[in-house]
């Protein structure tokens, strides 16, 4: 019954009569599809309903422009499958050959002339027909032209509720999912059967390598009609012996009482010294059951079946990372300067730092990862208008006030929390006026132009919630805060005698000149040469903000010091033409909070600033420790032993299992020997690296079952990583993916790792099960 109600919704959505079980072939593959997604979804039938027609739309198939810029303009025909999970589409010149991408790889949509390829042609063709599929990652986007409006809104409608559909799927959802793609892989002659070699060869594609033995074992266990092939509720079957979690099952059994369900005190009694949760166990308990448990016999005995109990491990509630650290959490009403702020270095490049694209579609991505200052570098353009792009290099050139444009559009659709715009000015006076008229015209109210009402001038930085939805221009100022060019004192400006333009203050260079305008457009985040520590304490103002290279060595005490009253940003060095990045770790173990990276390249830095600022809703602020803020307390990271505090902890870490790692060599029969790696990043006593050893030829279901244990000293400024890598004795190991976090957002018990890819991307369904323990070292 519930499955032909499932075939009736899904015949429904695709415009056709429900199948039934026994059809042909390929029936049998589309009954498979609906086998594997019975679980209910989040979506309701309602809202699935109210897109049919344009999921029918798309299903039918269209041809629409693929844009690359304003001379590359190419026609390709784009469908929908028959699983409404994958886009296939095809060039009329390329005859057989295709190309297809699924919608979990699709981040979002953008409807009209938003990408920079459709603003160059926003002359030949309406925003009504034109949409951009946003990539996951770093991978380019797909800029479309359909035929007509109408066309175009059923795609970006289409598309949107796909991808919703997706992302309100469970963990469980997902790895059915994953395991139909599969499928239709190895199905190499689509007849919705699979035979003994077609098997070897699934088995091959997932990442395991099992002994025919036993692979002809479990075949033969499903094959329920002796057939010699498996087909419908037969793959079903040998899907679920394949992934059975021995590990889990004993841990289930172990703690049952009668060895096939848990009854609330047997949850209670797991979630005491399983999960070491200490408080409302027995309610916490009643909720998992409800929340979970699939039967609605075992609900009824308020009991959890080891279903339930697979789904509960492999929720968000069952993560490592404590879901009520995800949501806003910290005060938010600190003085700007004692928070980390997430921040981006040279926005505009989408590549390396000599001859890399500029482009606004990096401040669109960074400012939708909540990264809360980035940086535009500004030069005197053709025809009066200000250009961006990195100084004496070939880098290419886009406008200035396309990216004010973009600021105003996307600023604020990640986080309300105030955005910092870094500026480099090297344009002329007359230009820096035009920057001024940009920012000011462009992005209106958002951009902050005076000092708070109410708020003294001597009074220390405004609140992350006092700035919410303004953009702060970070640059030279004339004068001090509130000050105008006319007035005298200590921050009063020079004036050219020539020309009667001010100069900037003896603070910066004397022969630099700005214009009122622009220097106007600065309130809080007034730029600075530093100079020393002491001139800084005796001199500097709250507002005023100094900027250092990576290499710049300073006492680690005194900085920390300087920077509970002040901001202070750090930028990779001048060397890093390749765009690679530095440790981040080191400069927020001293306080810096303006610790700008290059966003466009992956690798462990950026997977540490992923991770510190997963936390707090991800709003691209989070609060620095109470020994960072407070200018009475002396932190120093090198001696972090003299903090007042009872001891350092100790981090005990099972590393149990793996489930369905990533191939990362896709040659025909290669498989992955996967190890785990844990980092721990912090102040410098204590960073550390363990690992486990590796398992030969199973990325599918390997089992380590080794403990890792770390001390920590100051937990509140440090970050785990957990890395999975494929072992080669005579090369660099290949990285597989990672995982990193705060310490402070960890859940200690059995927990699941969701594993992201290089670029920090989801790669469902693969993860990792652990058991982490948090105790005082005695």
């Amino acid at each position: 019954m519930y499955l032909n109600r499932k075939l009736t919704l899904l015949g429904s959505i695709l415009g056709q009569r429900p199948v039934r079980c026994r059809q042909r072939p390929g029936a049998r593959r589309a009954r498979l599809t609906a086998l594997c997604l019975s679980r209910p979804r989040r979506l309701s039938v309602c809202a699935v309903l109210r897109v049919d027609a344009d999921l029918r739309w798309m299903r039918a198939g269209s041809v629409m422009r693929k844009v690359k810029s304003r001379t590359w303009k190419k026609q390709r025909y784009f469908r929908l499958q028959d699983d409404c999970a994958t886009i296939w589409y095809k060039s009329e010149k390329a005859g057989n050959a295709h190309c297809t991408f699924s919608i979990s790889d699709v981040e979002t949509v953008r409807e009209g002339h938003q990408s920079e390829v459709l603003l160059s042609i926003a002359d030949e063709f309406p925003p009504d027909r034109c949409f951009t599929l946003v990539f996951r990652g770093r991978r380019g986007n797909l800029d479309l032209v359909a035929e007509s409006a109408e066309e175009a809104q059923s795609w970006v409608r289409g598309m949107r509720k796909l991808i919703e559909n997706l992302e309100s799927m469970g963990e469980q959802e997902k790895l059915d999912q994953w395991i139909c793609d599969w499928f239709k892989k190895a199905d190499k002659n689509g007849d919705g059967r699979m035979n003994f070699k077609e098997v070897q060869d699934l088995l091959k594609m997932m990442n395991m390598d099992m002994n025919e033995h036993h692979a002809m074992r479990l075949f033969t266990l499903a094959d329920k009609s002796e057939s010699g092939t498996l087909e419908d509720d037969e793959f079903v079957l040998f899907y679920k012996l394949l992934t059975e979690r021995p590990e889990v099952r004993r841990l289930f059994q172990q703690h049952s009482s009668d060895g096939h369900t848990l009854s609330l005190w047997d949850l209670e009694v797991f979630l005491r010294e399983g999960q070491l949760e200490q408080e409302n166990l027995r309610e916490h308990a009643a909720e998992l059951v409800l929340c979970y448990e699939p039967s609605d016999t075992a609900k009824t005995r308020q009991a959890m079946t080891i279903d339930g109990f697979l789904m509960y491990l492999g929720s968000p509630e069952g993560s490592v990372f404590n879901p009520s650290r995800k949501q806003l959490y910290q005060d938010m009403r600190q003085p700007l300067c004692h928070y980390f702020i997430c921040s981006s270095h040279n926005t505009y490049l989408m590549e390396n730092q000599l001859r890399g694209h500029s482009s606004v579609e990096g401040y669109i991505r960074a400012l939708s990862r909540g990264c809360r200052c980035v940086e535009v570098d500004c030069w005197d353009g053709p025809n009066g208008e200000p250009i961006v792009y990195h100084g004496y290099t070939l880098t290419s050139k886009i406008l200035f006030k396309d990216v004010v444009s973009v600021m105003g559009q996307y600023a604020f659709k990640a986080s309300q929390y105030p955005v910092i715009l870094s500026m480099e000015n090297h344009c002329s006076v007359e230009q820096q006026r035009v920057l001024a008229h940009h920012l000011t015209c462009i992005l209106g109210d958002k951009l902050l132009q005076n000092a708070l009402e109410g708020r003294s001038v001597s009074g220390g930085l405004p609140s992350p919630e006092d700035l919410k939805g303004k953009i702060l221009l970070k640059g030279k100022k004339i004068g001090g805060l509130g000050a105008s060019v006319s007035a005298v004192g200590e921050d009063s400006p020079v004036v050219d005698p020539l020309t009667r333009v001010p100069r900037v203050p003896c603070v910066q260079s004397s022969n630099e000149r700005l214009s009122k305008e622009l220097s106007d457009c600065v309130v809080y985040c007034k730029s600075v040469r530093f100079s020393s520590f002491k001139h800084a304490r005796i001199h500097s103002k709250f507002y005023e903000i100094s900027s250092f290279t990576e290499f710049k060595e300073l006492r680690r005490a005194d900085f920390v010091h300087h920077n509970s009253r002040q901001l202070t940003r750090i930028y990779p060095s001048g060397f890093r033409t390749d765009s690679s990045n530095f440790n981040p770790q080191e400069m927020w173990s001293v306080g810096c909070q303006i610790v700008a990276l290059n966003f466009q390249t992956a690798g462990v830095e950026m997977d540490l600033n992923d991770g510190l600022f997963g936390q707090n809703g991800r709003c691209g602020y989070v609060l620095k420790p109470l020994f960072m803020r407070s200018a009475e307390k002396q932190f120093d990271p090198e001696h972090p032993q003299m903090l007042d505090r009872s001891g350092p902890l100790t981090l005990t870490i099972q590393v149990i299992s793996g489930q369905q790692l990533p191939k990362v060599n896709q040659k025909e029969g290669s498989i992955v020997d996967p190890l785990v790696r844990v980092e721990l990043h912090g102040v410098p006593l204590d960073q550390a690296k363990l690992e486990t050893h590796h398992i030969e030829n199973n990325g599918f279901n390997p089992i380590w079952d080794e403990t890792l244990k770390f001390t920590v000293h100051v937990p509140e400024l440090a970050l785990v990583r957990f890395v999975v890598e494929d072992y080669d004795k005579t090369s660099k190991n290949d990285f597989v993916g990672q995982f990193t976090l705060p310490f402070s957002c960890i859940q200690q018990g059995y927990r699941h790792i969701h594993l992201l890819s290089k670029d920090g991307t989801k790669i469902p369904p693969s993860s990792l099960f652990v058991h982490i323990r948090i105790t005082q070292r005695t």
